[in-house]
């Protein structure tokens, strides 16, 4: 049994670490840090949890926590994770980073982003960035994992298998992103307030999002060169989900069934990367509560250019369950273990 800790759990993606992990077979939860919430039952916190979880919450203790688990889970704020974490800690648990704290390589970028130092750049090497589909193998040696952000998953999934197979000019990608209100942390803020929200739809981070030269690296190790894109995600009034709707000019005329070969390549194999039968839209309801990613593909001949699309639940596949898969890698269980999950509808 594999003993696990989760700093953050009264977060959202945190709360749904403990949803899926109390359901998995081979793991036990043995810690619920939680700053806010430190001596607080768990299920005071969180309701649908009473009669589950008799625990109480206990403080972000790294170091203590490290001899206690096997696995730690950091679903916290960037920077936390990089200004606690070190080599003693890492030599006695494995870490799965949910924040962006090692998912960029350059330090100079990652502080530009984010406006804060990195505290341990020492371990960004090291880091294996925890993008199943395409990181598998370097996933199963690691002691470090830097969980994917929720866009940059949905985002690379969808664009991937065209740009390493050189289908499409990576100088021409446009990325039109869209969330629920989830995406934006459990913390209290005026602009996610429920009449800020409801009835409206708004841009965000326009030419600024910080999960931008996430996606330009990822995208950019799949093309062989550097990778400058447009990026612009937005709020929408739901609970859950992400719709990607990518554009890029084809590099020379290409018909479906050539662009499906590519698709199935990649992800015929894969539990959880859906292809859609042709002209099928992925659509945020047919993956809600899942670990699966719906993609699909349209191409525009009029304009030369293609549109690639994707689907998926920002807290589990863009979190909380990639996390789990990753777990699963590390430990060499059944990489779906824990995360036969049914998409729920309605």
């Amino acid at each position: 049994m594999i003993k696990a800790g989760i700093i953050g759990a009264t977060g959202y993606a945190g709360g749904e670490l403990v949803r899926l992990l109390l359901g998995h077979k081979d793991v036990e939860i043995k810690w619920y840090g939680s700053r806010s919430y430190i001596d607080k039952k768990y299920a005071d916190v969180y309701q649908n949890m009473f009669q589950i979880v008799e625990d109480i919450c206990r403080e972000d203790d790294l170091a203590k926590l490290a001899d206690e688990v096997d696995v730690i889970f950091t679903a916290t704020p960037q920077g936390f994770c990089a200004s606690i974490l070190n080599e003693e800690i890492l030599s006695k648990v494995k870490v799965v980073d949910l924040s962006a704290d090692y998912r960029i390589k350059d330090v100079a970028t990652y502080e530009h982003w984010y406006g804060i130092e990195h505290r341990s750049p020492q371990f960004l090497q090291e880091a294996v960035y925890g993008l199943c589909e395409i990181n598998r193998e370097q996933i199963k040696g690691a002691r470090l994992i830097a969980n994917p952000g929720c866009y940059p998953t949905c985002s690379t999934l969808s664009i991937y298998p065209l740009l390493k197979e050189g289908l499409i000019d990576p100088a021409t990608i446009i990325i039109d992103a869209k969330s629920g209100t989830s995406g934006a942390g459990r913390g209290a803020k005026v602009d996610n307030l429920y009449c800020e929200v409801n009835e409206n739809i708004k841009a965000y981070g326009v030419a600024n999002h910080r999960h931008t030269p996430e996606i330009e690296e990822q995208l950019g190790y799949a093309a062989g060169e550097k990778v400058l894109l447009n990026f612009t995600p937005h709020l929408v009034p739901m609970n859950r989900g992400i719709l990607i709707t990518a554009y890029a000019s084809l590099k020379k005329k290409t018909s479906y069934e050539e662009v499906k070969a590519v698709y199935d390549k990649y992800y015929a194999k894969e539990k959880f990367v859906r292809v859609l039968d042709q002209e099928k839209c992925p659509q945020t309801k047919w993956v809600e509560g899942s670990n699966y990613v719906d993609v699909n593909f349209k191409i525009d001949e009029r304009t030369g250019r293609i549109i690639m699309m994707g689907a998926m639940d920002n807290l589990v596949k863009g979190a909380a369950g990639q996390a789990v898969q990753n777990m699963n890698l590390m430990f060499g269980l059944p990489e779906s273990e824990g995360l036969e999950l049914v998409p729920m509808f309605p």
